[in-house]
């Protein structure tokens, strides 16, 4: 159910504990946060989930995407830097510095054991003026999340934690945290090239395989 159509269905939710959605409710049964495995079983259905690329991988995917994101902001000019693109109104400053920041909240998340909506509506803060300074910044945090898998034991990613959009496996969160990232650097790709920017080296299509991106840009 649309529930900003339908108020009354989140209400509905409510009553079950659940503060958002996504969210499947069959009867007084409830499945909160995105767990199509969940869902199948409570409806009914056989239903065989994809599989994921082993927390390493996906450490290794994150890195590359990150790096790719450094090299890219570093040839965008201070001014075109706030210039926000139809699609979404988010400048490229701020898209940029998003990458780097919901990819560290992946490892602020594991640390603190929640991931509040909060982090993801950032903006860049003001001494992020130009391309340099961002891409330092994106340096910053590989670093911290590089430190982070290094001390990572196996048994975090079977973790569960509380995510905006319902409880998520460690080993859920990083993938999805890795192909939102992903996301984001295939925009950025496609905005500085309507500027004619020459990225400084191809968009790093290999690094995406077997990762759940979604069919749209947007």
């Amino acid at each position: 159910m649309d529930v900003q159509a339908k108020p009354d269905a989140l209400a509905e939710l409510a009553r079950f504990g659940v503060p958002r959605v996504p969210a499947v409710a069959v009867g007084d049964r409830v499945v909160h946060g995105w767990n199509p495995t969940a869902y199948a079983a409570l409806v009914g259905v056989a239903y065989t989930s994809a599989g994921k690329l082993p927390p390493a991988e996906l450490a290794q995917r994150l890195d590359r995407i990150l790096d790719c994101t450094q090299r890219l902001v570093r040839v965008i000019s201070e001014p075109l830097l706030d210039w926000a693109p139809p699609e979404r109104d988010r400048s490229l400053r701020d898209l940029a510095y998003h990458v780097f920041r919901l990819s560290l909240g992946f490892v602020d998340g594991m640390d603190l054991g929640e991931f509040p909506e909060g982090w993801l509506g950032e903006r860049a803060p003001t001494d992020l003026r130009d391309g340099a300074a961002i891409a330092r910044y994106g340096a910053l945090v590989r670093a911290r999340i590089g430190g982070w898998f290094e001390g990572a034991a196996p048994a975090e990613f079977e973790r569960v934690i509380r995510v905006y959009y319902g409880p998520q496996s460690g080993h859920d969160l990083l993938e999805r945290t890795t192909w939102h990232a992903a996301q984001h650097l295939r925009q950025l790709y496609v905005l500085v090239e309507r500027h004619r920017l020459t990225p400084p080296e191809p968009l790093p299509v290999d690094a995406f395989a077997g990762l759940p991106l979604p069919d749209s840009l947007w």
